[in-house]
């Protein structure tokens, strides 16, 4: 059904704060989540506030952290979220490394200590909307075979990037380091939607187009997408001391426990560099020059990153968001959780 995007966030908020987040934090996270919804993201909309309560019930969540933020260096920063919701965390320190790129001209700043913080698109342009250029990298659960293995190692480990151009246009670009992310496979279950046999395998290895037959996923591009998630490993978790590889807590082996999971933002100011003005204009031409390509047979135009997402969202402002009838009827519903989630085997149906 067609939600508002207002009332879907009244919605989100209110079932995260009764399940233990303070109005504040569930009012974050809902922003997040929405932002996902609006733009046809929705693996990792409002499809994911019902583990997300049962995990802050349970405890697995921190609902009352003492954030700190620790500058390291003229432009180096951790933030320890003292596994506060993600979503928070990931916000806030975002917010730091903006202020301390404007006065320094970049900024790293490592957020550690954390649970799931959702789209990462939404924290790249928090930096692209201050006129910054924003990058962000996360961690995740182990569920991806590296290439050439028959076990899963690394988790779907994705990167975000985000500008904005003369116009106000944003570039935005939000992948995994999968073929897809796995909040794609939960979304085909709900839909009871098959797959491309590129997406995943199957407990033998072998490619399934059964979302419900996954096994593990596979890292886009083969041998290149394994390093890329390598890569983003090592930035958000062995750099910020954090466990790595297959030893990043499982999202759903135990709600109980806090997940200890990291992220690391970098921002660069233009202003240092090219210079703002300059940087604009250059990034709304090359905007103007990709749209302007000729299309190849079965496309209509060529679009910059992000540019899609963008439109969708316009029309979702307008129209409403379509989001599926029992997400909506659980959020609307006294209920806090169905505990599905906790003990359970990622994969399982």
């Amino acid at each position: 059904m067609k939600v508002q995007k207002q009332e879907l966030h009244k919605l989100i908020q209110n079932k995260l704060h009764r399940a233990g987040l303070t109005e504040e934090h569930a009012d974050i996270v809902a922003d997040v989540l929405v932002h996902a919804d609006i733009r046809g993201y929705h693996s990792h909309g409002a499809m994911r506030v019902e583990y997300y309560a049962e995990r802050i019930d349970k405890g697995g969540i921190n609902t009352d952290p003492n954030f700190t933020f620790e500058k390291t260096g003229p432009t180096t920063a951790i933030f320890d979220g003292d596994n506060g919701v993600g979503h928070v965390v990931a916000k806030k320190s975002m917010e730091e490394a903006i202020a301390m790129a404007k006065e320094n001209g970049v900024a790293i700043v490592g957020a550690k200590k954390m649970s799931h913080s959702g789209a990462l698109s939404y924290f790249v342009q928090q930096a692209a909307e201050e006129d910054l250029i924003g990058i962000s990298v996360c961690q995740s659960d182990p569920m991806v075979v590296p290439f050439g293995g028959a076990e899963p190692y690394y988790g779907t480990n994705p990167i975000a990037f985000a500008c904005r151009g003369k116009d106000n246009e944003l570039v935005t670009f939000d992948m995994a380091t999968t073929v897809q992310a796995w909040g794609k496979i939960l979304d085909k279950r709900s839909r009871n939607e098959s797959i491309p046999d590129t997406w995943a395998v199957d407990k033998d290895g072998n490619p399934t187009t059964d979302p419900f037959k996954v096994n593990a996923l596979l890292p886009i591009a083969g041998p290149k997408g394994y390093g890329l998630m390598m890569m983003v490993d090592i930035l958000s978790g062995v750099l910020l001391g954090l466990p790595y590889g297959n030893k990043v807590s499982s999202m759903y082996e135990d709600l109980t426990e806090y997940r200890n999971l990291g992220q690391l933002h970098i921002v660069i100011n233009p202003e240092y560099f090219a210079g703002l003005k300059v940087f604009k204009e250059s990034l709304t031409n090359s905007m103007n020059d990709l749209n302007n390509i000729k299309p190849a047979p079965g496309f209509k135009e060529v679009s910059y990153p992000g540019q899609r997402s963008a439109m969708r969202e316009q029309e979702n402002e307008k129209n409403g968001i379509e989001i599926l009838d029992d997400i909506v009827e659980y959020l609307q519903s006294d209920v806090i959780h169905h505990n599905s989630y906790d003990n359970k085997d990622p994969f399982a149906k």
